[in-house]
């Protein structure tokens, strides 16, 4: 006996869920949050409003998404980067300065998005509060295991993490060539130990890779 055809789908359905995410994040990212609406959306990927209800319930549910996807993006980073192994503290923040230096992977706009998305919605305020409280006590844990005390990792990691976010927040635009020259001075004040050569020069040499 000949099985009953597969109902279609409604809508377009060679639209994903990642498609509806990312259209989504690039409005946050250019206009704002005000202006991620289904509709416009829709326009924008060139399919009906039903699509979208194949993978969320509401607009509140996409904007829980793109918050979870900022959360396990730009934090997760920080999180397994500040774990990598390391034989030195110095190694250890170069691993982490990689998570930062890279556009392909810290995605600083949309973190500065959120951020602003946070201005006006306490509960998305409570959101950064916890992302931010988490990669602090990454970068915290990073220091303790390489034999700082609690009090000095503590410290350490938020001026490294307050530098850092300060960086994209005054959307510095340093040449090349200036922030390498810097990258000793940094490690060493960051950490209050010169680092080797050779780390130096790795990241400089991964700096150069990604930033070209």
């Amino acid at each position: 006996m000949t099985e009953p055809a597969a109902k279609p789908l409604q809508g377009n359905v060679k639209v994903t869920r990642e498609d509806w995410l990312r259209v989504a994040m690039d409005i946050l990212i250019s206009d704002g949050v005000a202006h991620v609406k289904i509709m416009g959306l829709g326009a924008r990927l060139g399919v009906s409003r039903s699509s979208f209800y194949w993978y969320f319930k509401s607009r509140k549910d996409l904007l829980d998404a793109l918050l979870g996807a900022w959360e396990d993006g730009n934090t997760g980073l920080v999180q397994r980067h500040a774990a990598l192994p390391a034989s030195t503290i110095t190694e250890a923040v170069c691993n982490l300065f990689r998570a930062f230096i890279n556009p392909s992977l810290f995605n600083h706009k949309l973190d500065f998005a959120v951020r602003e998305w946070a201005r006006r919605d306490g509960s998305v305020r409570r959101v950064i509060d916890r992302n931010d409280r988490a990669r602090v006590e990454a970068i915290t844990a990073m220091f303790a295991h390489h034999g700082y005390g609690t009090k000095d990792a503590d410290m350490r990691a938020r001026i490294l993490y307050y530098q850092q976010i300060g960086y994209y927040a005054l959307d510095l635009s340093e040449p090349l060539e200036e922030r390498i020259a810097r990258v000793e001075g940094y490690l060493e004040g960051f950490t209050g130990q010169r680092p080797r050569p050779e780390e130096v020069s790795a990241l400089v040499a991964y700096a150069r890779k990604a930033l070209a």
